[in-house]
């Protein structure tokens, strides 16, 4: 007989607490990750409990013993794609996302759009766009960065901080790529990196 039950209603209550609780744990792994996408506070939070939302309803799809992190992420990676898609998320990056994701420089006066950001990005070597994506904005520290890339702690150190120093000098001297290619593209291969890099299957070419 095949069990009708909603999804989320299947597992025990052993198995919904352990459930529960590992998913708190990334929840300040979410809101980073959410904040270095849209760039608000606010529409960040809403995207979280979006996503956890959605991850409770769908429990019966996680597979125990797996990656809790690499997994909501996606969730959130496709909340966020589908909220771009209505035009929910126009803001821009506050100073406070700034600071921690780019280092942005002292004086800078102009506020830092989402499009740009993400054209700036795709002008860094892979490797270093890889290793700012999994610091600045999924959360990792840079030992769990690290071994995602098969790398010394060192060099991915050092490929953050190159990577910062290169996106500051863009974004304060304006020398940032035009717009002759389309938002959404951008968008989307950001995403799509973001995604293999969140299921562990990023680059690895050396420094």
């Amino acid at each position: 007989m095949s069990d009708d039950r909603p999804s989320g209603d299947r597992r025990s209550a052993a198995e919904k607490s352990d459930f529960k609780r590992e998913l708190a744990t990334v929840v300040p792994h979410l809101r980073a990750f959410a904040r270095g996408l849209c760039g608000r506070p606010d529409l960040a939070d809403d995207l979280v409990q979006e996503t956890l939302l959605k991850a409770w309803a769908a429990q019966d799809r996680f597979e125990p013993g797996t990656s809790m992190r690499a997994w909501t992420f996606v969730i959130l990676r496709n909340a966020y794609l589908t909220d771009m898609r209505r035009n929910r998320f126009r803001g821009e990056y506050d100073e406070g996302v700034a600071e921690r994701i780019l280092t942005a420089p002292a004086g800078q006066e102009e506020p830092i759009h989402l499009s740009d950001l993400h054209r700036a990005l795709l002008t860094l070597p892979a490797e270093r766009r890889e290793a700012l994506l999994l610091v600045g904005a999924g959360g990792f520290s840079y030992e769990e960065a690290a071994a995602i890339c098969g790398c010394a702690v060192g060099t991915i150190k050092s490929r953050v901080g190159r990577a910062r120093a290169a996106l500051s000098e863009m974004l304060s001297s304006g020398n940032i790529p035009r717009r002759s290619t389309d938002d959404a593209v951008a968008h989307r291969a950001i995403l799509e990196e973001l995604d293999a890099v969140s299921t562990g299957n990023g680059v690895t070419t050396r420094q």
